[in-house]
């Protein structure tokens, strides 16, 4: 996927009569970096320009992303532009892929070419980059998106209904703005729900709580019950626990002590359930979800149909 982006973008570089002549070279790079990496052979024979020698062909990707990147950079600055790598749910690269990223961004940083690496994914992204190279708070910032606060979450539900000429009262916003936690999918649920069940032309309360009822059915069909079918019984075992503590933080301590089970025994199920991107670690000895409601979810699937 990456070598397909950087080949589009390289495309669209020579088209500026400036920088034809580094774009076609950095072709010719691309080229020797899809020879050298096994799963790109097939994507490196579609590239009709010879590799260009000494470049990107050394087989450690961690030596060959940089050179390319260089190319990429060399040829965006000819034509007086940058370029942006956006790749998100950066948390299920491969380790030596995440590594070489921060490697070829470090170097970009380092030759002030205009190039940028932007990542998005779950908490455990930073120290996911820190296990991947030591160096990697240097080139990259780590802020926090987190759920949108109330006054966000009403605005992102009140917004587009008002701009369809209808309107919400601010019992109902507050409701869906404490349903949801402010977590920007529930909302999408949430709004599209009440959109569906309200007669309109205005949206009360009555109006959030069905919706609140057919949004949960919804997610429990599907955004969640994608996530849980991807958990083997020991894991769902561990994430039950969790959730049946109430709602998190969760001391790792008290997880194990309600699985009867000692602490060192539930390292290699916990590091599975956060290389899946259930869980992650919010402090020294302390999980989490990664998705507000999860535990809600876990404790209505225990329950029963009500």
């Amino acid at each position: 996927m990456l070598a397909t982006g950087i080949r589009k973008v390289l495309r669209s570089l020579s088209t500026v009569e400036a920088a034809k002549v580094l774009a076609a070279q950095g072709f010719g790079v691309l080229k020797s970096l899809a020879s050298t990496v096994k799963k790109l052979s097939a994507f490196g024979a579609s590239i009709e320009v010879d590799a260009v020698p000494g470049e990107a062909d050394s087989g450690d990707l961690e030596d060959d992303l940089p050179d390319t990147f260089a190319a990429v950079g060399r040829a965006a600055a000819a034509a007086g532009k940058g370029w942006t790598l956006l790749i998100d749910e950066v948390q299920h690269l491969e380790r030596a892929d995440l590594s070489a990223l921060i490697v070829a961004q470090h170097r970009m940083n380092q030759v002030q070419a205009p190039v940028v690496f932007v990542g998005a994914g779950l908490p455990q992204m930073a120290r996911l980059a820190g296990d991947a190279k030591s160096y990697a708070e240097r080139p990259f910032a780590y802020p926090e998106i987190g759920a949108l606060d109330p006054d966000a979450a009403c605005l992102a539900i009140r917004k587009p209904i008002e701009d369809e000429g209808a309107s919400i009262g601010a019992a109902a916003l507050n409701a869906i703005a404490k349903g949801t936690q402010g977590y920007p999918f529930h909302l999408q649920a949430w709004g599209s729900e009440v959109w569906d069940q309200a007669e309109g032309p205005s949206v009360d309360l009555s109006d959030a709580l069905n919706a609140q009822r057919r949004a949960l059915e919804a997610l429990d069909d599907g955004f969640f019950k994608v996530r849980t079918d991807r958990l083997t019984p020991t894991e769902m075992a561990f994430v039950r626990a969790m959730a049946d503590l109430g709602d998190g933080p969760y001391p790792i301590a008290e997880v194990a002590a309600a699985l009867d089970k000692s602490l060192g025994s539930l390292g290699p199920t916990r590091a599975n359930i956060i290389a899946k991107g259930m869980i992650y670690s919010s402090g020294h000895g302390v999980l989490d979800f990664t998705v507000p409601l999860f535990a809600d979810h876990l404790r209505r699937q225990r329950a029963g149909p009500a």
